[in-house]
């Protein structure tokens, strides 16, 4: 039997970022250098059980990270929230009541009144 190991740490395709994310993320790392990757992922709390976490980070992903890169743009999502952020796509919303990045995720059975948490 033939066995073959795969870098899960390295991945493309699993979630998506729109334009006007990446517009924002270029915006954001070019003011702070020493920034490596935005980590992204879920906490628990909020009304509906969890809310997502936007993080600069500045270190190295860790085993317990998957890696997703966008042209030179990085991304780190623990493997715990990658299981809730497969297939969902984030975006950046500019509109009059604020801005702020945001997951188009389909896994999301509901969300709370003020959009601040997530059930899945």
């Amino acid at each position: 039997m033939l066995w073959f190991q795969l870098d899960t740490r390295e991945s493309k395709m699993a979630i998506a970022m729109t334009d006007a994310a990446k517009t924002r993320l270029r915006e954001i790392f070019s003011a702070k250098p020493q920034a490596k990757a935005l980590r992204v992922g879920l906490r628990g709390g909020g009304c509906s059980g969890y809310s997502y976490i936007f993080e600069l980070d500045e270190g190295e992903a860790t085993e317990q990270d998957k890696v997703f890169r966008f042209d030179e743009l990085t991304l780190y999502v623990d493997k715990k929230s990658y299981f809730y952020l497969n297939g969902a796509e984030l975006d950046f919303i500019d509109e009059l009541m604020g801005k702020r990045f945001q997951f188009n995720n389909p896994n999301v059975a509901s969300t709370c009144g003020c959009g601040e948490s997530v059930a899945f």
